[in-house]
């Protein structure tokens, strides 16, 4: 039997101020893009932003449709319009935001599942970290060197 420990770390502001100016600007447009978002059904509205390489940000938000699951995550909205856009430039950061109109949304809220798996597969491809920064409406902000980071043990391509 072997032992393996995963470790993760994640640097905590207390909110949008404190992070960097390139990091608050960042979150900014995932707050714009968080204000389009097509929800009327969860009243949950995300928006994602993604920085490249070449300097391009990419938004998304989440939209939803009455034929539950048709709808799609903020983050995979962004990410696959970026893989489209600009296939091949690496994506060097995603900040993520979250709202509610029914309940006031005071913590960060991170990728869900399979936005997790989709965007661990860009960062193994390009083989470069993507940092993550995530929060609610208001409140403390998350970053994160790496999205592996929130992913420890993915399934990549290599198991097919």
């Amino acid at each position: 039997m072997e032992k393996i420990e995963v470790k993760s770390s994640a640097v905590v502001f207390e909110n949008i101020d404190q992070l960097p100016t390139d990091d608050k600007a960042l979150m900014e447009k995932a707050i714009e893009a968080r204000a389009k978002a097509y929800a009327p059904y969860s009243k949950f509205n995300v928006g994602a932003a993604l920085l490249l390489e070449n300097g391009k940000i990419i938004l998304g938000n989440n939209q939803e449709n009455a034929a539950y699951p048709s709808g799609m995550c903020a983050e995979r909205v962004a990410i696959w319009k970026a893989g489209s856009e600009f296939p091949g430039v690496k994506i060097k950061k995603i900040a993520i935001t979250a709202a509610s109109s029914t309940t006031k949304v005071n913590k960060p809220v991170g990728p869900c599942g399979a936005c997790r798996q989709t965007l661990s597969e860009y960062e193994i491809n390009q083989k470069e970290p993507m940092e993550v920064i995530f929060m609610g409406e208001v409140g403390k902000v998350v970053k994160i060197e790496s999205l592996l980071h929130l992913l420890p043990f993915s399934f990549d391509s290599s198991y097919l």
